[in-house]
């Protein structure tokens, strides 16, 4: 059409406030213009963090999202997981917390013949966005370590062992390397909310052989274990080292400033949708996997080993 036309049909818009039906723009289309989301129901900022990066990278490229959540249990992740595949999307990222997802499940990600991206810290038969949290683990260990440290305990808040085996397997490597004994007795495995980090970080610093350092699988698990160790009369770093994982924004405004492996999270969100994207564009292109890097954050929370 000429610019004037053009110029009329956009006045007559503005005049009435006319908006695109974006259902009839994707029949005509075959396209939705939205991408489905599933993030794991956890209190952890660190997931919104993901979000944020998944959110602005679509908006750049002319997305929305349709999020779902699951609980913290497989049964419900899977549920959750084929609601979303049956609506009308273009794609799908998803925050696996569990490490296996069951056949039913599997199958009809396949049937969709939708592009699947997975966050995961395990491998994936999708294209998949891995967090290498295994090598900070050996990073972080080493700066207890270096420090003296050889009673070291791990809290271990997750609901399923799988989910935490990559760091859980560098604890122990790092343990066997130093040519110090594994003792299962400082692993202390509870529930994902921060009252269980707390509990479980507890019992550990009451016992008469205490640890001298504790290692959290998160930043919330760390701020717990700091809280236990105050309310027995621990001073961290003095009596009592505590380091954990992610980097969420609250770390560097506690007192003491925590020490912890940051995950770079938002730069995972947005690298899951770069990948989706290049799926839609080449759906024959051979599986990517994209590893997200870390960086090892010494603060205040770590210190000497007391004698």
């Amino acid at each position: 059409i000429s610019a004037e036309t053009r110029q009329r049909v956009q006045e007559v818009i503005a005049q009435m406030g006319y908006q695109v039906d974006a259902r009839a723009q994707a029949l005509r289309s075959g396209d939705t213009k939205t991408i489905g989301v599933m993030l794991p129901m956890y209190e952890n900022p660190y997931f919104w963090q993901i979000l944020l990066g998944i959110s602005r990278e679509a908006e750049a490229s002319g997305y929305n999202l349709l999020l779902a959540h699951s609980s913290l249990t497989p049964e419900q992740e899977s549920q959750s997981i084929r609601e979303l595949a049956e609506q009308r999307v273009d794609g799908l990222v998803m925050l696996i917390g569990f490490k296996q997802l069951s056949d039913p499940v599997l199958r009809q990600l396949r049937a969709s013949h939708r592009p699947v991206v997975v966050l995961t810290s395990t491998p994936f038969e999708f294209d998949y966005v891995i967090q290498g949290y295994g090598d900070g683990t050996r990073a972080l260990m080493k700066h207890l370590l270096d420090f003296g440290h050889q009673r070291i305990g791990f809290i271990l808040g997750v609901t399923t062992l799988s989910q935490g085996i990559d760091r859980l397997d560098a604890y122990r490597q790092a343990l066997a390397e130093a040519g110090l004994p594994y003792d299962e007795s400082l692993l202390q495995q509870c529930g994902e909310f921060i009252e269980d980090g707390y509990q479980a970080a507890y019992n550990l610093l009451s016992r008469q052989d205490r640890p001298t350092a504790l290692l959290a699988i998160n930043d919330l698990m760390g701020m717990a274990a700091i809280r236990a160790g105050a309310d027995l009369g621990l001073r961290v770093p003095a009596d009592l080292s505590v380091a954990s994982f992610d980097d969420i924004r609250f770390t560097q405004f506690m007192v003491p400033r925590l020490t912890t492996v940051a995950g770079f999270p938002e730069e995972g969100g947005r690298e899951a949708i770069r990948v989706l994207l290049r799926r839609m564009q080449e759906p024959q292109r051979p599986q990517e996997i994209v590893t997200v890097g870390w960086q090892l954050q010494i603060r205040e929370s770590t210190g000497p080993a007391p004698r």
